[in-house]
């Protein structure tokens, strides 16, 4: 409980910083005379970071052991926060880059930490309380900052982030100083991104696994970017009233990671339940083509949950790879499966926008991404049978 409740925090404050910039992004802009829209591109670098560092986080893991890196990761947030408060673009972007790169660390080095402690009956659901962090941090970020930024300049308000990250390494390290990192041969960033891609690529279910991160995550981004924009544009919806159902994905999202999570110890495995998601998201995905024709109650049931099933894979993909990678090498083997899940979250909004300019309709798009869903479906089906 002591792992999981700290990394599941570090989880939190990784998320928070992500999202920071996009809860205040109207006041930021104004201040800085840019367009809000710009909070694009800082997301883009933020995830493009994050992708740099997952490659090559599990050499650093092997190498420094996980909390060493989860400190590291830390003290990124901390410095991305300071960075932003600067309100100087420069200043902004090199913050980016380091929150990035803090959270392409984290999770390789939290997989780490947890599959040392985690019963192999409860790590489907240990893995997804973690990965609940995700929209628990997203939740926090959108009021938090906003309501601070209320009573005080938004500078100082992005200043409670810094407090926030070094106070989390200071829980850190006082909970695991005696965590020693399990030795390993010193190997170059590039020759251990080297041997884990080949590994991946060579054993049938991590390659299966790193195919499903990148379509999920692809679905996951494509309709929390424009879940808001689809309502308000194709169902008519106030900006309030979606940014309300934008809201309650999020919660139903913390709830489907620890609710999926749970079914997947049940069912015996983790391949059966990515099956279900796919299946599931591709089918909500889908319906979402006819939404103008449903009625509000169920075009907001419809989006909810879309929330639980394409925010709610995560936990159930992490644990999956945590049981299929060789000993000794979780963080290295999850640093490598993650590679593919921050391309699907940089590809995944940016071809869903490209869809919609041949288009011109978000729920003719959102049936195309649907494909994702049963694709990913056949795969994780697929290895079932030796997953159980």
């Amino acid at each position: 409980m002591q792992t999981l409740s700290t990394a599941t925090l570090i989880q939190i404050v990784a998320t928070t910083s992500v999202l920071a910039l996009t809860a205040i992004a109207p006041a930021v802009a104004a201040d800085l005379e840019v367009g809000a829209y710009w909070i694009g591109y800082q997301i883009s670098l933020i995830y493009a970071s994050g992708m740099f560092s997952s490659a090559v986080a599990g050499t650093l893991v092997q190498r420094y052991g996980p909390v060493r890196v989860e400190q590291a990761a830390l003290f990124c947030f901390a410095l991305g926060f300071a960075g932003i408060a600067t309100s100087w673009i420069p200043a902004i972007v090199l913050a980016s880059l380091l929150i990035g790169l803090g959270y392409g660390l984290n999770n390789p080095a939290a997989s780490e930490m947890l599959s040392r402690v985690t019963p192999p009956s409860k790590r489907n659901l240990i893995f997804s309380v973690k990965q609940s962090g995700v929209p628990l941090g997203g939740i926090v970020a959108s009021f938090a900052f906003p309501f601070l930024s209320r009573y005080m300049d938004w500078r100082l308000a992005l200043l409670a982030g810094v407090l926030a990250s070094v106070a989390t390494m200071g829980l850190l390290t006082l909970t695991h100083a005696a965590t020693a990192p399990r030795r390993a041969e010193a190997r170059s960033l590039v020759k251990g991104l080297v041997d884990e891609q080949a590994l991946i690529w060579k054993d049938r279910k991590l390659r299966t696994l790193s195919v499903l991160g990148f379509a999920y995550s692809a679905m996951q981004l494509s309709v929390s970017a424009f879940a808001v924009v689809t309502l308000t544009h194709d169902a008519g919806w106030s900006l309030l009233a979606a940014g309300g159902v934008a809201a309650g994905m999020q919660f139903a999202g913390a709830a489907g990671r620890i609710f999926w999570g749970v079914a997947a110890d049940r069912l015996g495995g983790g391949f059966v339940t990515l099956a279900l998601l796919g299946l599931l998201g591709g089918g909500g995905y889908a319906g979402l083509y006819w939404l103008a024709l449903m009625p509000h109650f169920l075009q907001a049931a419809l989006f909810i949950l879309m929330g639980g099933v394409t925010i709610g894979w995560n936990g159930v993909l992490l644990a999956e790879v945590a049981h299929n990678a060789p000993e000794g090498r979780v963080g290295a083997i999850m640093g490598g499966v993650l590679v593919y899940t921050f391309i699907g979250v940089i590809v995944g909004p940016s071809s869903f926008a490209a869809l919609y300019a041949v288009t011109g309709h978000y729920g003719a798009s959102f049936l195309a991404f649907s494909s994702f869903g049963f694709l990913g479906m056949v795969a994780a089906w697929r290895c079932r049978t030796s997953a159980i």
